[in-house]
């Protein structure tokens, strides 16, 4: 019954992938004149994902994955860290006074374009092909630590008092509400402030002066493996990379299997849920459906007794939006779990959850890679000439400033070939992580390959979304 159920919902979601739609491009939208009709590009991902699934079965009867062990690659002098916590504190100082003392104009100040592009999209781009970039340039770790080395010069070797211990029930809930938030900053706040420069500064100097508290209070380290929102953001991203940077060394290492490490603390899958659902919302919230959506939402809360006047109103079906896509993210996964339940073994599905949360971050970046690749090839180059003028009064600092964008460094068939390239990248790395894992699970490799029939399901499910999304965006 198990099986027939999962393969019928297969079969649905499936069946949904073969409604035609336009291919558009986040960020810049670039006409496409693909040579075969997008349908079946939606095709050919859900035959790849089963052929995958097939070959893994078939080709993989045993766990191999965990095997795999990182060698030492290189040394680098301990000194770098703090030059870039040095490099990570002037770029915040500069960005920041950008945003208070510059020009409020959105695309003449450095402020919004490097937080939302260099910083919020950039880095998870680097995170996953070089490693951690961010944690040795993050700023407030930076100040913190040279605070602490400071006030251990200043007691002269004397022991200062301990942190508190971190609470362990709490685990990355924090970072997940964090991100959520930013989310919701970008995607659902009013124009003027997601947009008003001054705004962002003060922001993010609220947000440094929360984890500079935190760390106070717990330890630098703690609250910046679990709490501080970006940081585990991209450190989660980093597990992927081929590099991990530790203690004077860098290692290399398969793509991917680093997430076979990650601790599951409690929030984690809800982190990872906002990680997917915030990107999807980022997508649909540009494109038709959500253009024929908005309307009947904003009757409904113009009905239920909110002013027209007001910015709430606007802003409230967007909110509603971002925390639904959240839900059917967590919702599609959870279904997973329950699923692959129902084939023994004793596992919860809450126990499962937590043992195949990594699986979920391949798909994480790959939708990041999707949707936000034509915005850093494009919207990216503003920051060649605020470079120059961070400012926007004028100014020609590195002579960029009359620096003109050029968008034909990309054409839309590019962008779209990419977008499905990298959505089927992380699929079926995911797919490959949760065989892996099922193996390691189940005595029985038949059990182990039944228990898949469910993350199959779930991975067509969510590049079923993927596509549909990106197809869909005007």
């Amino acid at each position: 019954m198990g099986r027939r159920l999962a393969f019928g919902t297969l079969g649905g979601v499936i069946a949904g992938l073969a409604v035609p739609a336009a291919a558009g491009a986040h960020g810049i939208q670039l006409t496409t004149d693909l040579p075969i009709p997008e349908w079946l590009f939606a095709w050919a991902a859900a035959v790849v994902l089963v052929a995958s699934f097939v070959a893994l079965a078939t080709l993989w009867p045993e766990p191999r994955l965990a095997a795999l062990r990182e060698r030492d690659w290189l040394r680098y002098p301990r000194l770098l860290e703090p030059i870039c916590g040095a490099i990570g504190v002037a770029l915040f100082v500069i960005v920041v006074y950008s945003g208070i003392a510059g020009a409020q104009l959105p695309y003449s100040n450095l402020a919004p374009a490097f937080i939302y592009v260099a910083f919020w999209v950039g880095l998870a781009f680097l995170s996953v092909l070089f490693g951690d970039v961010f944690r040795p340039f993050n700023p407030w770790r930076a100040f913190a630590r040279a605070l602490a080395w400071i006030a251990t010069r200043a007691r002269r070797g004397r022991p200062g008092s301990a942190p508190l211990p971190y609470p362990s029930w709490l685990g990355r809930w924090p970072a997940a509400l964090g991100i959520l938030c930013f989310a919701w900053l970008e995607l659902c706040s009013s124009t003027t402030m997601r947009t008003d420069p001054e705004t962002l500064a003060f922001l993010s100097l609220a947000y440094a002066a929360v984890q500079l508290v935190g760390m106070s209070l717990y330890g630098i380290e703690t609250w910046s493996d679990r709490a501080d929102g970006f940081s585990v953001y991209f450190g989660l991203f980093a597990m992927m990379a081929p590099l991990r940077w530790a203690d004077g060394r860098i290692h290399r290492r398969k793509p991917f299997v680093g997430v076979l490490g990650l601790e599951m603390l409690p929030g984690t899958v809800a982190l990872i849920a906002v990680m997917i659902g915030s990107t999807s919302f980022d997508g649909l919230s540009n494109g038709t459906v959500w253009l024929q959506l908005y309307p009947h939402l904003f009757t409904l809360f113009k009905s239920i007794g909110f002013s027209p006047i007001g910015t709430a109103i606007y802003v409230l079906p967007y909110t509603l939006g971002l925390l639904v896509m959240v839900l059917i993210v967590g919702g599609m996964y959870r279904l997973g779990t329950l699923g692959m339940r129902s084939i023994g073994a004793g596992y919860s599905a809450d126990d499962l959850a937590r043992r195949f949360a990594h699986t979920l971050l391949p798909i994480s970046i790959g939708y990041v890679f999707a949707h936000y690749f034509s915005l850093l090839a494009f919207t990216g180059q503003l920051l060649i000439p605020l470079a120059s003028d961070p400012l926007g009064v004028g100014a020609n600092i590195f002579g960029t400033a009359n620096f003109q964008e050029n968008l034909s460094i990309l054409s839309g068939n590019a962008i779209w070939y990419v977008q499905v390239a990298a959505l089927l990248i992380g699929h079926v790395a995911g797919l490959t992580l949760a065989h892996d894992r099922a193996l390691t699970l189940y005595s029985d490799a038949r059990d182990a390959t039944r228990s898949q029939y469910w993350m199959l399901t779930v991975m067509v499910a969510f590049t079923c979304l993927g596509l549909f999304i990106l197809s869909s965006t005007q």
